[in-house]
């Protein structure tokens, strides 16, 4: 009788569909403004403790920041104790002038590779590319989940303010960038500040390749404008921030928001933070 017993439950076991761990990650794109003495009350140092709290109460797994000093950086690893981070500064390629840098959770997270990028002819120095104001970077990361084995990168970038074409090759190149280093078409994450409208020339050709995760998110809460010019008492002014993913099999995102947290009618940056949760609902080891 207990053979019998035994034989049922191994026929049970084997006539039972395999399900694979199913996975959810939290990410936030987030500019927050560079240390500027001249933004008087809006200066870093009156805002910065409102900056970490707000990255620490929303506990994204991976947060891609823009025009991050190194001092700013400094004070964010000392407030972001559950977080690590991988970049490096766009002037010199260690610490001079902004980071376009990716926080994300230490304890949950294997960082496998990482790496750093101009965005310009010349990527792999320091350089400044076409018509651009400033030298401009790309920051990027594969990650293994420790849990799930999961394997996916994150990009972050911080387009040009000025150059039209810089705007437009610097997303070319992140393009030709994820395909190059992604050979096993792992999941691919885009965070960043694309100074750039939905219907503009770089985030139409993002689109070509990418998903943006506004647009086929299950649920969306928040204003479509990110940038607010420290202006808390004036119309939002334009959607330039955006989270991305590629176009892979079981990718899919719950829930996007724009958050709007403020304090002492204040904004914490002049930028608003952008965030989604995305799901993997299949292996990729």
């Amino acid at each position: 009788m207990r053979n019998n017993i035994l034989i049922v439950l191994l026929v049970i076991g084997y006539a039972l569909p395999v399900y694979t761990v199913a996975q959810d990650v939290r990410v936030m794109s987030y500019n927050i403004r560079l240390d500027v003495p001249a933004d008087g009350e809006n200066a870093w140092g009156n805002r910065k403790e409102q900056v970490a709290g707000l990255m620490n109460f929303y506990e994204a797994d991976f947060i891609g920041c823009q025009e991050v000093q190194h001092h700013q950086l400094e004070y964010l690893l000392n407030k972001l104790p559950d977080y690590t981070f991988i970049g490096v500064g766009r002037d010199d390629g260690k610490q001079g002038g902004e980071y376009s840098c990716i926080f994300y959770k230490a304890a949950k997270y294997k960082l496998l590779e990482q790496g750093t990028f101009w965005l310009s002819p010349t990527p792999s120095i320091p350089s400044k590319g076409w018509d651009a104001a400033y030298p401009r970077v790309c920051t990027f990361g594969l990650f293994r989940d420790n849990k799930t084995k999961e394997k996916f990168w994150v990009f972050n970038t911080h387009l040009d303010h000025i150059g039209k074409t810089a705007r437009l090759e610097g997303v070319k190149l992140i393009i030709d960038k994820m395909m190059e280093h992604n050979p096993k078409n792992y999941p691919v994450i885009l965070t960043g500040d694309f100074n750039s409208h939905p219907e503009d020339a770089p985030i139409v050709t993002a689109a070509a390749t990418l998903q943006n995760t506004r647009e086929i998110s299950k649920q969306v809460y928040g204003p479509i404008n990110t940038w607010n010019g420290f202006k808390f008492h004036e119309k939002l002014d334009g959607c330039i921030d955006y989270i991305f993913i590629n176009r892979k099999l079981g990718f899919s995102v719950s829930r996007f928001s724009t958050i709007t947290d403020y304090y002492d009618l204040k904004y914490p940056s002049d930028h608003l933070p952008v965030m989604a949760d995305i799901h993997f609902n299949e292996k990729n080891k």
